[in-house]
């Protein structure tokens, strides 16, 4: 069996679900969801056919302040 070591940016790092991410952002799953659609809010990250997202890129969109 081999082991794969992660980057030390990726190590304990949690993917959180569209509900947990709008949670974290204070923002109904559904407004994620319309932004995704639309290209916009913060990057999501595809897991086979699961959405996720990063705690970084979430706190990365907030102190952009993009809209």
């Amino acid at each position: 069996m081999t082991t794969v070591q992660l980057p030390a940016e990726l190590a304990g790092a949690r993917l959180l679900t569209t509900a947990e991410a709008a949670a974290y952002l204070s923002l109904s799953p559904r407004t994620l969801r319309n932004w995704r659609w639309l290209g916009r809010g913060p990057i999501p990250v595809y897991v086979g056919g699961a959405v996720r997202y990063r705690v970084g890129d979430l706190n990365a969109y907030v102190a952009g302040g993009a809209r």
